[in-house]
């Protein structure tokens, strides 16, 4: 299942180009809070790396001070004290981590009754951002009790439930991201949170057929971020990768440590299947994967299962394939999301997907469930 867009602002990317940095300085306070603060953390992208920041608070105020390359979407959260029993505070996410958008400037950001209940002056692009927050919230209702219900059926492992509720999560999703934010680029290319609406519409599956008009509309300013650098060039690889393109050659070890080539597999249908023994969505798929691999391995068909396991983990990855009976072809560098075929193929989220015919043409792209055994009884007879 992909991640979901209250968390898209966490996930590295990468940000391409060089822009003057801007300096800008957030002052802070907070009221009636249930516990007391005793540290809080700013964290946010500047180009191409990771900044994080700490402050004690005083009097109820903080303050922390900076530089960014363009709008960027920051997080501060906050560490209690002890509480009166003297147990250690948990971290509660709607409660103690609020999303700022940061830009040049003196910004002001106030927090009452909890933390992430914020008011921030000083930011247009923050304004914006309320704006977009605000139209989210109707989808955001609609998927929160399926999220709590998935969460259960992944504690049960109920696969079968937890497919079924992923294929709702996304197509409400889908709607969101073209009825708010696609719309709001359309009526906002020169807005400071312009980019960052595309790159919510445009989600971990680009379109480019679709995205690419819209990114040709955005103001000059926004087309010049660092990051919108590395977004075009995201757009560039997905043309590339769309229905009737001829796949990419790649090569890559297998679990033995011999290379393996995409394109020895021509001649059969292949699927090229992006996953990992972490990816709990991946590892819930991977039983329809193998009644389909079952079915149709006689018949010019194959798999091949590109793993973005982490740096000295292969025992595990080793462990996934056996445990989930995965009887194909499995090829990783173990380089995690750094994967050389993942970013060749600009895989941002997995599980994804890749149907390949006997040319090594792509026909067919995200199968799950069901409609990946549909789709090859189409081709397969």
């Amino acid at each position: 299942m992909k991640q979901f867009h209250l968390l898209a602002f966490f996930l590295p990317l990468l940000a391409m180009g060089q822009e003057k940095p801007q300096k800008f300085s957030m002052k802070g306070n907070f009221r009636n809070l249930k516990y007391q603060p005793d540290w809080i953390y700013l964290q946010y992208r500047n180009g191409d790396e990771w900044k994080t920041d700490s402050v004690q608070p005083k009097k109820s105020k903080y303050s922390f001070g900076g530089e960014v390359t363009e709008p960027t979407l920051a997080r501060i959260r906050v560490k209690y004290k002890l509480d009166e029993a003297g147990k250690t505070v948990s971290l509660a996410q709607g409660r103690d981590i609020a999303a700022v958008f940061l830009q040049a400037g003196k910004l002001k950001v106030s927090s009452v009754d909890s933390f992430s209940n914020v008011k921030v002056k000083g930011s247009t692009a923050h304004t914006a951002y309320s704006v977009l927050r605000q139209q989210e919230k109707p989808y955001n209702n609609k998927m929160e009790p399926l999220a709590a219900k998935y969460r259960e059926y992944a504690r049960n492992n109920d696969k079968e439930n937890q497919l079924k509720l992923e294929a709702e999560l996304e197509a409400i999703e889908k709607e969101m991201n073209d009825e708010v934010y696609g719309d709001f680029v359309r009526t906002n290319p020169s807005s400071p949170v312009a980019l960052y609406a595309l790159k919510q519409y445009a989600g971990w599956d680009i379109d480019a057929d679709k995205v690419e008009p819209l990114f040709a509309s955005l103001s000059d300013a926004n087309k010049n971020y660092p990051s919108a650098e590395a977004f075009k060039e995201g757009i560039e690889t997905a043309k590339k990768t769309g229905i009737g393109k001829t796949a990419m050659d790649f090569t890559q070890n297998d679990t033995l440590g011999t290379p393996v080539s995409l394109s020895t597999f021509r001649g059969r249908y292949v699927l090229i299947d992006f996953w990992a023994s972490w990816c709990g969505p991946c590892r819930a798929e991977n039983p329809n994967v193998v009644k389909v691999f079952n079915k149709y391995k006689d018949k010019n068909f194959h798999i091949i299962g590109v793993s973005l396991d982490r740096p000295g983990q292969g025992a595990k990855w080793l462990k996934a394939i056996s445990d989930d009976k995965l009887s194909w072809t499995h090829v990783s560098d173990l380089k995690f999301w750094d994967n050389d075929v993942a970013k060749q193929y600009g895989i941002k989220a997995i599980p994804q997907n890749l149907l390949l015919d006997p040319a090594g043409k792509i026909i067919a792209k995200n199968l799950r469930g069901e409609e990946l055994d549909s789709k090859l009884s189409d081709f397969i007879k």
